[in-house]
């Protein structure tokens, strides 16, 4: 099964910016995946997706305008830019893909903290 490894996370200043990325060790070609932000005593919620080819991107209305998500299926990558950044924002970041017919792949999370 592939496996999924973020990085990039860290401690930010608000207004600040830091990009994930999310190395896959096999094919993702065909998958859609996602990001995912797990705050503090609340549920993991999706924040960002982008289909198998990289055409259509999604946001949650708390991340549009200030995050990016895209994807390098040479590379089998997928990256959040994330500008903007509010101390709501402090959560772990997680990758996810999904396939149909295929279990669902996560990452192990990358903490972000934004704070002064």
């Amino acid at each position: 099964q592939v496996q999924l490894v973020e990085s990039g996370g860290g401690l930010v200043q608000p207004g600040g910016s830091l990009r994930l990325s999310c190395a896959a060790s096999g094919s993702i070609f065909r998958y859609t995946m996602g990001w995912y932000q797990e705050a503090p005593g609340k549920q993991r919620e999706l924040v960002a997706v982008i289909t198998s080819g990289g055409t259509t991107t999604n946001y949650v209305d708390s991340v549009k305008g200030r995050f990016t998500i895209s994807r390098d299926n040479a590379k089998n990558t997928v990256y959040l830019q994330m500008n903007g950044q509010k101390p709501e924002d402090t959560a772990v970041y997680y990758c996810n893909g999904n396939r149909p017919g295929f279990p669902s792949l996560w990452g192990q999370g990358t903490q972000v903290t934004v704070s002064s």
